[in-house]
């Protein structure tokens, strides 16, 4: 968790239920951090906010914030929306069309008098950078970025214990999206509250957030800062959903000899060895797989160099897509010993002008960075 964050204001949160949608999954989100629900469509990510929100009410569960009880199934307490101080920022933004954007923002203080709820929207409305003009304006008159920022300024003048952003950039271009990324930016140094953000974009969740929550099917799959997941994925499943692209099978072997080290064999998805050394991989050894159990690994992207001189495992490939994108370059390589297996790679800087289709060149790979997942059988299916 992030330093600095008062765990009496954390969040805290465990759910588990089958129906009417499978949703389980525990984490906890410290005050002043950013947590990323991560995974794709139908993964649980928005019925996991509506929970916290009040808004669904789980079979089992707990939810803690602040130190405050805001659900718990075993001791029956369960708090409706309007006492769970939550700001919600939605995608489509929700903002009542015939009011202004001043008039929206006062929505959210219906208890304070009205003098002080329009001095209040006028503040909310400063701190997201919107001009005193654009605050008259109503939101068909709004860009869209520039209503996303008064649907901000709502959700935080209700002063919430826990703010929720589900989707809030998807439905704007990529300009106001960097001016949005900005202001969540300057608003986290100010906020002393757990933020959890839903996005399906992982170079958002990336950019943004302290520790991810990769969930699919409903169930959170693993929990940590974006890099460590991203260099130890729990399973297959994980590195798939966090887009690793170099996930290859493989056969455990054992030790190789050397403390802390064993043995892997690099095979393909139809089952073929590659030939000789070059596809017998020396790779970190935690003593967790027994020797001939069949794995998936995954390499990270900068795990895998360019080059022949300095350590790791050299091997001869072939450039079979390269795509020049700004200033970075996507490539494919194709390995000379085995045209099955393929490797993805992201240049930058002056290496990335010497790749070209159909070039020749060596790469290493960094055997210090291969992360090694057993393969767990599928339970038999459940005949009747």
């Amino acid at each position: 968790m992030s330093g600095g964050g008062d765990a009496r204001r954390a969040l805290r949160v465990d759910i588990d239920q089958s129906e009417p949608m499978p949703l389980r999954g525990r984490f906890e989100c410290a005050a002043g951090e950013l947590l990323a629900l991560v995974g794709p469509s139908g993964a649980g990510k928005t019925s996991m906010l509506r929970v916290l929100a009040g808004l669904m009410r789980p079979q089992r569960g707990l939810i803690e914030v602040g130190g405050q009880l805001w659900c718990d199934s075993d001791q029956g307490v369960f708090l409706p929306p309007q006492r769970r101080h939550v700001g919600l920022v939605f995608q489509n933004y929700a903002l009542m069309p015939h009011l202004s954007a001043a008039d929206n923002v006062a929505l959210a203080m219906l208890h304070l008098p009205a003098a002080e709820r329009d001095a209040q929207a006028r503040r909310w409305l400063d701190h997201v950078r919107l001009s005193g003009e654009q605050q008259q304006r109503r939101p068909g008159t709004l860009s869209g970025g520039q209503q996303q920022r008064v649907a901000v300024a709502r959700a935080l003048a209700r002063e919430p214990k826990l703010l929720l952003l589900d989707e809030p950039f998807s439905a704007v271009d990529q300009m106001s999206r960097q001016g949005l990324y900005r202001l969540l930016a300057q608003l986290r140094s100010d906020l002393d509250i757990p933020i959890l953000l839903v996005t399906h974009d992982l170079n958002e969740a990336r950019l943004l957030a302290d520790r991810l929550v990769v969930m699919d099917a409903g169930a959170v799959l693993q929990e940590g800062p974006p890099e460590h997941i991203h260099r130890a994925p729990r399973n297959a499943r994980v590195a798939d959903l966090v887009g690793m692209h170099n996930r290859f099978q493989g056969v455990w072997v054992g030790p190789s000899g050397r403390a802390g080290w064993g043995l892997l064999k690099w095979v393909t998805e139809s089952g073929g060895e590659g030939e000789g050394e070059a596809m017998l991989l020396e790779v970190r050894d935690k003593g967790k797989i027994k020797p001939g159990q069949p794995v998936n690994w995954v390499v990270p992207g900068d795990g895998i160099l360019l080059g022949a001189d300095g350590s790791g495992q050299t091997l001869d490939a072939r450039v079979s897509d390269a795509r020049h994108l700004g200033e970075i370059t996507l490539a494919s390589l194709t390995l000379e010993r085995n045209p099955q297996i393929s490797l993805r790679i992201t240049l930058a800087g002056p290496q990335r002008q010497r790749i070209a289709n159909g070039d020749r060149l060596a790469v290493r790979l960094d055997s210090a960075l291969v992360h090694v997942m057993p393969l767990h059988p599928r339970p038999p299916a459940v005949t009747t």
